[in-house]
């Protein structure tokens, strides 16, 4: 168990806490690039910070405070302008830096006066890349986004879903170093979930086989980027890649799971120390010999959370992952959790948490951080090389989604990526 201190020290992410001094050394995912094609302005809540995301009308991105220096106006209401956002009260106008660039008519009846000058809300960088958008709220120099493979693969569909979830951060993360939930949350109960909504829907097969797997072992190890995590389940042993290769979590807010056809990163974005947009970047590559369209934008949607008929969605995986998250509370309170040997991924995650705030305390970089482009192109990552960890059988291009939201048009887009990989086997 933690002291509520030290859970306060992992959990908390406002400006001038420790976990947030952390957290405002990375980029953080905030929006898809097409959802600003699509409305120019948006409201954006990220480390406890209020914050509007614009589309100026010359192509370029803004991130600054949300409420106009001059009389506390929503400037989500704004008016993108040629170099800026323009407050719809009065006209003032504030460019990428949240300078005050304009004020109507404080410059009409002075115009000598320098009023606009003294006026600067907070304002920070935003970058686009693979599809999505980028906010950077810490010290300067910004570093580099980090290139991780999936990004840069070619010859491959993407799409990007956006989950809000009333929880904080660090429980979803922490999701990620337990293998041992996978036979439980996923196997035993998540087979319990398909077959009720089976039998609500009057069909007889559940999406998918989900027959528990039987942990026999678990093994963790830090490396550059974070922690793998390693599993020998029943019928399985050490030379199996499960052991071998891994699964990596990635400090501090990320799980990436996948093989050499398709792959997830799932980054747990804090909104603030009791809600975090779950944002999960999907990529399906396409076998060699095929090609598939490029994608002009990458298509994005909203996780729904809960059916038409109001019930909580629970057959699908990383609904699943959402609702034991949630059902934790806002914080989890960790003075009164039991540990045991199923938590030792845990554990090492909350030493690396405190191990890297101090490095950060004391001026260094933490963990992810780049700022060599050589070491930033195309960043490798434990990759399985088949699914399944190298079964000899052949791949049947099936496709069954991971959550909810996507639409049909992007589902067929997936399936026939998939497709190109039919009858293909590990060596073929």
């Amino acid at each position: 168990m933690l002291s509520v201190e030290e859970n306060a020290l992992l959990t908390q992410v406002g400006p001038g806490t420790p976990g947030g001094d952390l957290f405002r050394r990375y980029w953080h995912p905030i929006a898809a690039v097409l959802e600003m094609d699509e409305e120019p302005t948006k409201e954006i809540r990220l480390l406890g910070e209020d914050l509007v995301l614009y589309k100026n009308r010359s192509g370029g991105y803004g991130l600054i405070e949300r409420l106009c220096a001059h009389r506390r106006v929503n400037l989500a209401y704004g008016i993108p302008e040629e170099n800026g956002l323009r407050c719809m009260y009065h006209g003032w106008m504030y460019d990428e830096t949240g300078q005050c660039i304009e004020q109507p008519f404080e410059e009409t009846v002075r115009p000598e006066s320098r009023f606009k000058d003294k006026i600067k809300l907070n304002g920070y960088p935003v970058q686009p890349y693979g599809g999505i958008l980028w906010a950077y709220l810490g010290p300067a120099p910004a570093p580099m986004i980090p290139h991780w493979e999936p990004f840069e693969w070619p010859n491959a569909f993407r799409d990007v879903g956006f989950a809000k979830l009333d929880c904080n951060w660090l429980q979803c993360q922490e999701n990620s170093l337990d293998p041992v939930h996978l036979e439980w949350l996923h196997g035993y109960w998540g087979e319990y979930q398909q077959k009720i909504r089976a039998e609500s829907q009057g069909i007889d097969k559940v999406l998918v086989n989900t027959n528990p797997l039987n942990h026999q072992k678990i093994g963790f190890d830090i490396f550059d980027y974070g922690v793998v995590k390693r599993r020998v389940v029943e019928g399985n042993d050490e030379t199996h890649g499960d052991w071998t290769l891994g699964h990596p979590a990635l400090f501090p807010n990320i799980l990436f799971v996948g093989d050499i056809i398709k792959c997830s990163m799932q980054y747990r974005v804090p909104i603030d120390d009791e809600n975090t947009m779950h944002v999960t970047l999907f990529v399906y590559k396409a076998a060699e010999g095929h090609e598939i369209p490029d994608q002009d934008r990458i298509p994005y949607f909203e996780v729904p959370l809960h059916y038409e008929d109001g019930k909580v969605i629970a057959d699908l995986v990383n609904h699943q992952d959402f609702v034991a998250w949630v059902t934790q509370g806002p914080i989890v309170d960790r003075t009164l959790e039991r540990l045991g040997e199923s938590d030792r991924g845990i554990i090492l995650w909350r030493k690396l948490i405190k191990e890297q705030i101090a490095i950060v305390q004391d001026g260094g970089d933490p963990m992810c951080v780049f700022r060599d482009a050589e070491k930033n192109k195309s960043v490798e990552l434990p990759l399985e090389r088949w699914p399944g960890m190298g079964k000899n059988e052949r791949y049947s291009g099936g496709y069954v989604p991971a959550q909810a939201g996507e639409e049909q048009s992007d589902i067929d887009r997936i399936m026939e990526t998939l497709a190109t990989w039919a009858g293909a086997t590990p060596s073929g």
